[in-house]
């Protein structure tokens, strides 16, 4: 274990990590900005939080209570210790399971969730990586993108949000399992690299208990984010 101690981006806050494991990336800090908050936003919930990066940036957004789940305990120390070191136990509150299990924890509805979740399914043809932690991380080994859209059908109010970051390779199946749980895709943000590179990040807006329609905006070129991202990639 290596765990050293970095700049979240430039939110002002720092961030326990661990260079063996999987860090804080750019999609996280796509996916906070991306989220909109309102005065009317009291509660938050972010699935999937890793060493709780996305629920550091919105905690710089809003006053909103903010829950979150990490299975992997290691990872979630290190977000227990980022969230201590920042004086923000009192705004968020993370907890060490799988968010499966949010029923032993939760009764509450949420106005938003996040989530950065595993991109790439776990069958026969994955190129699973033999570090169980980076596995956990990129693989569906212990949740599925089905049961992302299932959580946040039973835990958003009604015409609460789901903010999802993703590939674009999967976008077929996060509008088929947006319709199929009632929160529809009113939003979304193709990313790409360079100027002519093609889109393979795409962030998503759902909301719960909405019409069917969705606006395309247009696509973010982060050519500048990638240059300073390299920068501090060695650094961590």
């Amino acid at each position: 274990m290596k765990e050293v101690l970095n700049d979240l981006f430039d939110y002002g806050l720092k961030i326990y990590q661990d260079p063996n494991y999987f860090k804080f990336s750019l999609d996280s800090i796509l996916l906070s900005e991306y989220v909109k908050i309102t005065k009317k936003t009291k509660n938050i919930l972010d699935l999937c939080t890793g060493n709780a990066a996305i629920p550091l940036i919105l905690s710089t957004k809003t006053n909103a209570l903010i829950d979150a789940f990490e299975i992997q305990e290691y990872i979630y120390s290190l977000g227990k210790k980022s969230v201590f070191y920042n004086n923000l136990d009192n705004q968020i509150n993370l907890i060490n399971d799988n968010v499966c299990n949010i029923s032993n924890y939760i009764n509450k509805k949420y106005d938003i969730i996040t989530c950065n979740p595993p991109y790439f399914k776990a069958d026969e043809d994955s190129n699973i990586n033999i570090n169980m932690g980076k596995a956990i991380a990129r693989h569906e080994i212990y949740i599925s993108l089905e049961k992302i859209f299932e959580l946040a059908s039973n835990y958003l109010d009604n015409k609460g949000e789901l903010y999802l970051v993703h590939r674009v390779n999967r976008l077929d199946e996060i509008i088929i399992l947006a319709n199929k749980y009632n929160i529809n895709v009113k939003n979304i943000e193709l990313i790409k690299t360079k100027e002519n590179n093609k889109p393979y990040i795409v962030l998503v807006r759902c909301v719960k208990n909405s019409r069917l329609g969705i606006k395309i905006n247009n696509e973010k070129n982060i050519d500048g984010l990638i240059t300073y991202k390299n920068i501090f990639k060695e650094e961590l």
